[in-house]
């Protein structure tokens, strides 16, 4: 009598783990959906990113890639503001947010140590990567490009980047990925960057 119980209960507790699993999935046309979920691997032209209580369009998106290993940064807008999302993966998931500025002054050889904001800045990575683009991307049209990123104090981080004569030097702090709210857009720019 006790197998017969245990039968019962195992097959009432595979009926509903079976009638869980076909309520998540859905309708076949609720299952394109999963399609539309992001991670900050996988953002759109038009999706929107929430941050600091600002909501960001994805404008653009370059990948560099130096001897097979890839990062990306994604243009982001909201009106008048522009921020670089930078996104990479070694050891772990490396997210930074940076702004563009034109008050530092760098010459054709960015230094080992440099201060900004009043705030010491050492290099910590550089060289050449190929690129990649997809959307709105500035200035930043060059098919290779020179990189020098620095570190700051705590979260700062400040990067130079030479495409092809032309300079930008972006500051900003590494955040969680997880402070970021992703959501999918409608596929196209909203800014026209």
């Amino acid at each position: 009598m006790l197998l017969v119980w245990i039968g019962i209960i195992t097959a009432i507790a595979i009926g509903i783990l079976l009638l869980v699993r076909q309520h998540r999935l859905g309708p076949k046309s609720d299952r394109s959906l999963g399609a539309m979920e992001r991670t900050i691997f996988t953002l759109q032209i038009g999706d929107v990113v929430q941050f600091g209580g600002q909501d960001w369009i994805v404008e653009g998106q370059l990948l560099y890639n130096q001897d097979g290993f890839t990062w990306l940064e994604y243009l982001l807008q909201d009106a008048e503001q522009i921020r670089w999302l930078s996104v990479e993966e070694d050891d772990r998931v490396e997210v930074a947010l940076l702004e563009p500025t034109t008050a530092l002054e760098v010459g054709s050889q960015p230094p080992p140590q440099l201060s900004f904001a009043g705030q010491s800045y050492r290099c910590v990575e550089s060289g050449v990567a190929q690129m990649s683009r997809r959307g709105k991307t500035r200035q930043r049209q060059a098919e290779q490009c020179r990189y020098f990123d620095y570190q700051g104090p705590g979260e700062q981080v400040l990067s130079i980047e030479d495409w092809g004569g032309e300079t930008e030097v972006t500051v900003g702090k590494r955040i969680s990925p997880l402070a970021l709210v992703l959501l999918p857009g409608e596929g196209r720019t909203v800014y026209g960057v």
